[in-house]
């Protein structure tokens, strides 16, 4: 028997008037979803806990059975992890975004235009981490590179008990109110400081503007955490698995629970990821032997927090295209029984442009049983079911069950 877990990051959405009230799920083009829900259970799960932050690090630990209310420690420690970086126990890890405020005003008084500046460059963003280490990191306090706009920084003796507002939840915003306050605070927003004056006149920053792109001025920390720990997937499952995602925070998982790590050349976390490279890591996964393989794409997410509808409905579409559809046609013809279950994380409100705690619509298809499913797979035919799941923890054993579902 072999699984396939596909997650289609923050896919779920809200009604959204410029659809008619439709939601992307809905609009976008999903043959091979719609092609496996008359025959499998379809439902809606709770992927992030009631109470808990609706972030990655908890929903994708709920999917692959660890319990967030045990096992989420932030979503930092997991991406320093993925960075090959070494945790001491006294250790915290903090994710160190660049992001783009608006210019002119006093450092409080500006507005948070972009969480991710622009979608920088890896090389770009690792060229100014660099540079900020430089000139602002210390003994204690370092900062190390990791994809696109998401960084790090580990601070020996460092608070993990700090409270920071997630750049992606303030979009268009004075930052005043959300940035890091009093003593504990203190040290957090001089750096933030430092770095926009660093960062100002920097020629990566210069060269970016010429080309009408928008400028990587500072820095934001936010998610803190200490050194994480998972039980081994295998010995928890007994069966080999494999992680394919662009993000540091799913492959931290990976790693911490001691599953393989597939890297994909061109794969980056954005709409224009390499999803043909992803499919075809998969089916060389299993055709190395792996039982299972979880595929994170992180493109829905991502064009939610910049607003981009249409570039989510083609996000949706091209996973659906570019990936489930050729690992579903391996998987036919290998002559072995296989299980798929696909769905979101959470959902990810195109309208806000942020993370919401609700539940989401999955999908759990298997090759040796016929369920009684439905017609296509969207939020709303998800709910019509009367399916419902309150802990995304027990979707693995759903899974893997021989007693089916």
């Amino acid at each position: 028997m072999k699984y396939l877990i596909v997650v289609f990051d923050g896919m779920a959405d809200v009604p959204l008037p410029a659809l008619g009230g439709k939601t992307p799920m809905m609009v976008a083009k999903t043959p091979t979803l719609d092609k496996l829900c008359p025959t499998a259970e379809v439902g809606m799960v709770l992927n992030v806990p009631q109470g808990m932050v609706p972030e990655s690090d908890t929903a994708n630990l709920s999917i692959l059975s660890y319990s967030p209310l045990l096992y989420s420690k932030g979503r930092s420690p997991l991406e320093a992890v993925s960075m090959g970086l070494e945790m001491k126990d006294s250790d915290v890890a903090y994710r160190a975004n660049l992001v783009t405020l608006s210019e002119g005003e006093t450092y409080e008084n500006r507005i948070m235009l972009d969480h991710s500046a622009d979608e920088i460059s890896t090389e770009e963003g690792r060229a100014l981490i660099a540079y900020l280490n430089e000139h602002i990191g210390d003994k204690a306090k370092r900062f190390f590179g990791g994809i696109s706009y998401r960084h790090c920084l580990l601070w020996d003796g460092g608070d993990e008990t700090v409270p920071f507002a997630r750049p992606h939840d303030i979009i268009g915003r004075e930052i005043d109110a959300y940035l890091p306050k009093g003593e504990k605070g203190a040290p957090f927003l001089l750096m933030m400081k430092e770095s926009a004056a660093l960062l100002q006149n920097h020629p990566i920053n210069l060269a970016r503007v010429a080309e009408g792109k928008k400028p990587a001025n500072s820095l934001w920390f936010w998610s803190p955490g200490k050194k994480p720990a998972l039980p081994s997937f295998k010995e928890k499952w007994g069966i080999r698995a494999a992680v394919i995602s662009a993000v540091d925070l799913i492959r931290g998982i990976g790693l911490c629970a001691n599953m393989d790590v597939l890297y994909v050349e061109g794969a980056t976390g954005t709409l224009d990821t390499n999803y043909q490279g992803k499919a075809n890591a998969a089916i060389s996964a299993f055709e190395d032997g792996a039982d299972l393989v979880f595929i994170h794409v992180e493109g829905p997410d991502e064009c939610s927090h910049r607003g981009e509808m249409q570039n989510k409905i083609t996000a949706i579409s091209n996973i659906d295209q570019y990936i489930l559809a050729p690992v579903f046609d391996y998987l036919s013809q290998n002559g072995e029984d296989f299980r798929i279950l696909a769905l979101p994380d959470h959902p990810t409100s195109t309208l806000t442009r942020t993370h919401c705690p609700d539940a989401v619509p999955y999908l759990l298809w298997h090759s040796d049983k016929v369920c009684a499913g439905i017609a296509s797979f969207c939020e709303e035919t998800a709910k019509a079911t009367d399916i419902y799941l309150p802990s995304g923890t027990v979707l693995m054993e759903k899974l893997l069950s021989t007693r089916g579902v």
